[in-house]
């Protein structure tokens, strides 16, 4: 009996290790793909802080004034001014839409001695 426990313990050994072995380069592997995504992280992070600096430099109020007059024939800008916005009462909100009656209902009664009297 004592044999046969020596076996089953060196073939539950051997399997044990064939586990940790697998399992090691699992974590190696999945370490890796980490490391991969967070580079790729770092560089997009990257491209949107040039991206937001390129938008800002784009969008100075001096360069965006001087194309406006330069290309005013073309386009007819004109420089905004308080009367053109409106009120908030000035707004026409839509008026919501009743769902279609779609049964018909008979309703009999009597009439009240209130309703004759009138």
């Amino acid at each position: 009996m004592r044999p046969v426990l020596y076996v089953l313990s060196f073939l539950a050994l051997i399997a044990l290790g064939f586990w940790a072995y697998r399992e090691n380069y699992a974590t190696q592997a999945a370490l890796k793909e980490v490391e991969a995504l967070q580079r790729q992280i770092v560089g997009l992070h990257e491209a949107l802080t040039v991206q937001k600096a390129e938008w800002a430099y784009l969008n100075r109020p001096d360069r965006l004034r001087d194309l406006a007059t330069v290309n005013f024939d073309r386009l007819g800008l004109l420089p905004m001014e308080p009367s053109q916005f409106g009120t908030a009462a000035q707004v026409a909100y839509p008026t919501p839409k009743l769902p279609d009656i779609s049964f018909t209902q008979d309703v009999q009664g009597t009439i009240s001695s209130e309703a004759e009297g009138l």
